[in-house]
């Protein structure tokens, strides 16, 4: 396996926190701790380009897949909708006062975890609250979704994971997962594995088709996993952490294939915050604490 840093996308005045695709393959969105919303070109690094600018910091982005319009959880006040096209907020809702981790859709349901433990399920078009899921008092982290199964799955800070049902919203199951907070949640492409990561550096996979029984539990990194993202084929998995290294795993037997850092790569210099895996040619791109998104390019 070669590992190729094609690009590092610079412009962010504070940590970037948080990646999603774009309206192209060869767009994508970045956000952090200073509040601005940029959209980067893959094939032109040069082309930064503002598109909103939220007064707070921002963990959590999702495109919606029917109108297009780009989610922005803003921490302690709330949903923004941002039309990208025209730089220009189209909507917004005041839902909480706590911070905003991650925001995923179904149908037409956005769910949004919130660091107060609840997951807020909203009409995805009326922008209307349906209903709060509280199943903790610690903060809901992460969020993946089963469409086979109709199932949600929650990472939390009291260190479980709680699996919902999609349509009922009924807690299924709660999982006592990990040692520490959960901070990221990835079910398979063929959904027959839940794959979990948090602050105990502890890589575990689940199978879903045995009632969630723990499969495999590797111990991955130094310090705390942020992010872990499979590759579009589904044949790797990549981890990012707060050891400032990205590794990448075979999907099916979780062998550890290549390590990213600093020292043998020119990765990043801090805490690795998230990932994303495109269809441009594959690439994977990382965000960091160190204000930048670094582009890699994987070859097998």
């Amino acid at each position: 396996m070669i590992i190729e840093k094609i690009d590092t996308f610079g412009g962010h005045r504070d940590c970037v926190y948080t990646l999603e695709t774009g309206l192209q393959s060869n767009q994508f969105f970045s956000a952090g701790a200073d509040g601005l919303i940029v959209r980067w070109r893959l094939d032109r690094p040069d082309l930064g380009e503002l598109v909103a600018n939220i007064p707070a910091s921002v963990y959590a982005l999702a495109l919606h897949p029917v109108s297009g319009l780009l989610w922005v959880g803003q921490n302690y006040e709330g949903i923004h909708l941002i039309d990208t096209l025209n730089k220009q907020e189209v909507g917004s809702l005041k839902l909480t006062s706590a911070a905003i981790f991650d925001i995923k859709f179904y149908k037409n349901d956005a769910f949004i975890a919130l660091s107060d433990g609840v997951v807020a399920v909203l009409d995805a078009e009326q922008m209307a609250a349906k209903k709060y899921l509280k199943a903790s008092d610690q903060s809901a982290r992460c969020l993946a979704i089963n469409p086979v199964e109709r199932e949600l799955a929650v990472g939390y800070s009291d260190k479980s994971i709680r699996i919902f049902d999609l349509t009922t919203y009924d807690l299924k199951r709660v999982i006592p997962a990990h040692t520490n907070s959960v901070f990221t949640l990835a079910y398979s492409p063929d959904f027959r594995f839940l794959l979990s990561a948090g602050r105990d550096a502890h890589l575990k996979v689940w199978n879903v088709e045995k009632n969630y029984d723990l499969q495999n539990d590797i111990v991955a990194h130094l310090f705390a996993i942020n992010h872990l993202t499979f590759s579009p084929d589904g044949h790797l998995v990549a981890t990012a952490s707060m050891d400032k290294s990205i590794k990448i795993w075979d999907a099916d037997t979780y062998r550890l294939l290549k390590v990213v850092d600093r020292a043998r790569h020119a990765g990043h210099g801090t805490s690795v915050n998230k990932l994303l895996w495109t269809d441009y040619h594959q690439e994977l791109l990382s965000a960091s604490d160190d204000r930048t998104i670094s582009v890699w390019k994987i070859s097998q």
